[in-house]
């Protein structure tokens, strides 16, 4: 953000905004995750694992594990840590963004988790896209939007108090 005058309810409206859209993120898949954990052959989702050929699984255990915790609980993680901004030496050395809080530079990881999520889904399908696909794709880019947005970067800066 060039100057300051962005209202403090402004920035607070913009960082629910990023918090709610990663909470939908993290119970989505969190749900997706146990769904695929508990049913590994595909039988709840009523997409069998054998009708994939290029899928390199013979279950869908790992892809759901990958699913819940990557795409869900490490949201759930990151938001408590969006609103409390904790120190953390180990989440800093892998922060890209040195300038920035290493929560912040995470919701962009999650976001282009996402979006790697689904393009190696669809992959594995070879042509079956479904509009669920698209959907999630697209919110990985709106994630990438919001956490980009000057209000979101200014709250984040290392050198805001």
């Amino acid at each position: 953000m060039q100057n300051n005058e962005e209202s403090p309810a402004k920035i607070k409206r913009t960082r629910n905004l990023l918090l709610i859209i990663l909470g939908f993120l993290a119970i989505g898949a969190i749900g997706g995750g146990v769904v695929l954990m508990i049913s590994p052959a595909g039988d709840l989702i009523g997409i069998p694992v054998t009708e994939y050929k290029n899928i390199p699984f013979k279950s869908y255990l790992i892809p759901g594990i990958v699913l819940f915790s990557v795409l869900g609980v490490i949201p759930l993680l990151l938001i408590r840590a969006l609103l409390k901004q904790p120190v953390s030496g180990l989440a800093e050395k892998i922060n890209i963004f040195k300038d920035m809080h290493w929560a912040w530079t995470y919701s962009i990881y999650i976001a282009f988790a996402l979006i790697s999520w689904i393009h190696i889904q669809l992959i594995f399908l070879q042509g079956g896209v479904h509009w669920l696909h698209t959907f999630y794709l697209f919110y990985g880019i709106l994630i990438l939007i919001i956490a980009l947005l000057p209000q979101i970067r200014f709250l984040y800066k290392k050198h805001n108090p």
